[in-house]
């Protein structure tokens, strides 16, 4: 067990009372004996000003060694970034209370309740991930963020997290086809040029770019099939159906390509098509013809015309 816990919390999401229950309850199951265990749990709550990189530093500054975000995935990545910026030894433990819980997906991590999460953070062995870094041109300046899992336009976070469950639980990830539809057909392409790893793709209009560390969504949904969020790259998809020939070719590149195909020849990677592109790299630079809503692991962030891309290899434990 860890000497010292720091749990920053979402109060938007629980109360510091059921966090502490479930602690508790995990403590007990561990069977954690020593009695002067809680005196080293520190208890930070987030705010509109700080959504989790401020109490993060202070966390660390008390002398905790490993610090818990319970929320959803924005009080996670405010975390994360804190801890990627600040290379501190300290690891990273998720209690995941938000609608997509999308990193805590990909890691595993268990979504039936805090006490199973907080058990996870207390006996659980650390896995060190990458972590992307976004540097957008934004009203008032250039600003820089990490995310976790994804960042990019034209897909709404939010609604991809909350694709029809009951949808998803007939169709799996074939419900994500829906509801990208219905959200692509909405707009036009735009005039983009991307430059991946220093070579300008010949794509050159686009629906939606996503960038990401990791692949997959609610449901088992796997959006970006080759994305490992520890191998030092992050994964690229790009999408330009344009009418009904395009949209045929999107649907065959998700379904079958990068679906059923995928599956039977055991993980093979991921193929591009002519409306749909995947690729692997290291660095991204993104002009657009147009401004663009740019989202961060869900979070809008407002409208651009460029921005870029980059990955920190090895930039956080996680339990």
């Amino acid at each position: 067990m860890t000497a010292r816990l720091g749990i920053i919390w979402n109060p938007a999401k629980t109360t510091r009372q059921t966090l502490e229950t479930a602690l508790d309850k995990a403590v007990a199951a561990e069977r954690l004996d020593d009695p002067g265990w809680r005196e080293t749990v520190l208890w930070s709550e987030t705010t509109e000003d700080d959504p989790g990189q401020g109490a993060a530093g202070r966390a660390i500054e008390a002398g905790a060694e490993v610090v818990v975000a319970a929320g959803g995935d924005g009080t996670v990545r405010a975390v994360a970034e804190h801890l990627a910026q600040s290379g501190a030894d300290v690891e990273l433990g998720i209690v995941p209370l938000g609608t997509g819980n999308l990193l805590a997906r990909n890691l595993g991590v268990p979504l039936t309740g805090a006490a199973a999460a907080f058990r996870r953070v207390l006996g659980g062995r650390p896995r060190t991930i990458d972590v992307g870094w976004l540097e957008i041109d934004l009203d008032g300046g250039t600003r820089r963020h990490a995310f976790a899992v994804m960042a990019g336009f034209g897909l709404d976070a939010h609604m991809i997290t909350e694709t029809d469950d009951d949808l998803k639980d007939k169709v799996g990830w074939l419900a994500y086809v829906e509801s990208l539809g219905r959200a692509l057909t909405a707009s036009g392409t735009l005039d983009v040029t991307i430059t991946a790893d220093g070579q300008v793709l010949e794509r050159d209009s686009a629906h939606t770019l996503l960038v990401g560390n990791c692949g997959m969504l609610q449901g088992g949904i796997t959006l970006l099939p080759d994305a490992d969020p520890g191998d030092g790259e992050l994964d690229l998809l790009v999408l330009s159906a344009d009418g009904a020939a395009g949209w045929v070719d999107t649907l065959r590149n998700m379904v079958w390509d990068n679906g059923i195909k995928r599956a039977l020849a055991g993980g093979a990677s991921a193929e591009s098509s002519e409306s749909a592109t995947h690729r692997r790299l290291e660095s991204l630079q993104i002009e657009l013809g147009e401004p663009r809503v740019f989202e961060i692991d869900g979070e809008d962030l407002g409208e651009s015309t460029r921005a870029a891309v980059s990955v920190q290899p090895g930039a956080v434990r996680v339990r």
